[in-house]
């Protein structure tokens, strides 16, 4: 008789050669897993870098990858110092695999845009979304119960106040500051994009798992002084990270691209047409079939305002910069901004605006314009410095953030995320009169400071 197999080999592009066991490969093979091939992991990013083609099933496998590059560094860094930290044990790293794997399950299409940045649903990673994808309705949950790990995942995943108590690091190492996610992430990203951001893996031959507390940390002490070398591997990660913000996930364009896909969403939620649910086994292609489809019951003009959204999307038609109010400029503004415009209730106020905006553009210019207002939450994806570190000279381990005194370069990060923030107002007009809009947008929304002014012609 044959031996059973027991790992499979994926080629990746991003780390070479990759190893699944067969359980892995089960979770890998379900239906929930496979539409991620569907889901590209920079969302509209590729109508900016053609390459950024890259999926959400890449990504998993990826991250699957990476996790087991962190354990077997912390068990490597066991062995040489057992005494101040722990090892991980084979069972608790096969939870640990599958977690990282399943982690983006919930995605849905063009997700950041519809989630993040317009808060149109809530957050993919909201605990009854994990609830519902790995539960015994789906195969994913189905085989996750088979194995005997469907309760360690979802603990480790829905990151929620009823979550069972799990050891802290086993959530760290799937999606902590520094995790199989963002290692994962920020390579592949870099990789697909085309940008020359690179991160050294050696970052995680320094990670360990403290004794006292559980915590996953980067040991930044050796004979009592400061490794400044892996200090500053640390900070390389977190600039990368705001790079990849300010470059690609907030790229004007990308955001742009997005709007026209969350103002169809939008628009067809309003009308009745489909539900948040609806969404939820969508890939990036099926979803704007669903969308054109699926309105075909709705009233006219929301009928034709969503067809016309997903035709201009298809065609990269974006809408073009008409003003822009960044956080930088507008810190006495932001809030009242954020208050009137962001979910909930923020759609109501965004329709009148751009309809306020569009006619009167229309009487001054007589052309004809379309109007998106985009307005995203205060915090965005604001990432502070988490993750734990032992520090030379104070007793056990703490958050990096916790240092900032001794590190400039975070508080400089942070307050950058905070200036990525920008309202913006989109319009699809012509281009001789995108100045008079602009003027129009900037008198409605004053006291707040534009700090954009579109050429005519």
């Amino acid at each position: 008789m044959a031996a059973r197999r027991r790992f499979s080999v994926i080629r990746d592009p991003v780390h070479g050669d990759v190893h699944l066991t067969d359980e892995e490969m089960r979770v890998l093979d379900t239906p929930e897993m496979q539409r991620l091939r569907g889901i590209r992991q920079l969302g509209t990013a590729y109508l900016v870098f053609p390459g950024a083609l890259h999926t959400r099933f890449d990504h998993s496998i990826g991250s699957l990858h990476m996790a087991r590059a962190v354990i077997e560094s912390v068990n490597r860094n066991f062995e040489l110092d057992p005494a101040a930290s722990v090892a991980i044990g084979e069972e608790e790293a096969r939870v640990v695999r599958i977690a990282a794997l399943v982690h983006d399950v919930t995605h849905v299409p063009f997700g950041h845009s519809i989630e993040d940045q317009d808060g149109i649903f809530g957050r993919h990673d909201l605990p009854h979304r994990f609830q519902g994808l790995l539960g015994k309705r789906t195969v994913l949950g189905r085989v996750l119960a088979d194995l005997g790990v469907a309760d360690d995942v979802l603990a480790i995943l829905e990151a929620s106040e009823r979550a069972r108590a799990i050891p802290p690091y086993w959530r760290q190492i799937v999606g902590g500051t520094l995790a199989s996610d963002i290692l994962d992430y920020l390579a592949r990203d870099a990789y697909f994009t085309g940008l020359k951001l690179a991160v050294d893996p050696r970052i995680t031959g320094y990670l360990k798992v403290d004794r006292a507390t559980q915590n996953l940390y980067v040991d930044l002490a050796k004979h009592d002084l400061l490794r400044e070398d892996i200090l500053s591997e640390v900070v390389r990660l977190l600039e990368a990270r705001y790079h990849f913000s300010e470059r690609v996930y907030y790229h004007h364009a990308k955001v742009a691209a997005g709007a026209l896909v969350a103002r169809a969403v939008e628009t067809a939620l309003a009308s009745g047409a489909l539900r948040e649910e609806d969404f939820y086994t969508q890939t990036d292609a099926s979803v704007l079939d669903l969308l054109e489809r699926g309105v075909e019951r709705a009233p006219r003009a929301a009928r034709e305002r969503v067809r016309d959204l997903v035709t201009r999307f298809r065609e990269r038609r974006l809408p073009k910069r008409a003003c822009v109010f960044p956080a930088y400029e507008n810190a006495a503004h932001q809030e009242s901004l954020v208050g009137r415009f962001f979910a909930p209730g923020g759609a109501a106020a965004r329709q009148e605006l751009e309809a306020r905006i569009a006619d009167t553009a229309r009487f001054a210019t007589g052309r004809e314009v379309d109007v998106i207002v985009y307005c995203p939450a205060r915090a965005m994806q604001l990432k502070e410095a988490r993750m734990h570190v032992r520090w030379p000279g104070v007793p056990g381990v703490a958050p990096l953030a916790q240092f900032q005194a001794r590190v400039p370069r975070l508080a400089d990060l942070e307050a950058g995320y905070r200036n990525l923030w920008k309202f913006y107002v989109f319009a699809d007009a012509p281009a001789d009169a995108l100045p008079k809009v602009a003027e129009i947008a900037e008198a409605e929304l004053a006291p707040a400071v534009n700090a954009y002014r579109p050429r005519a012609g």
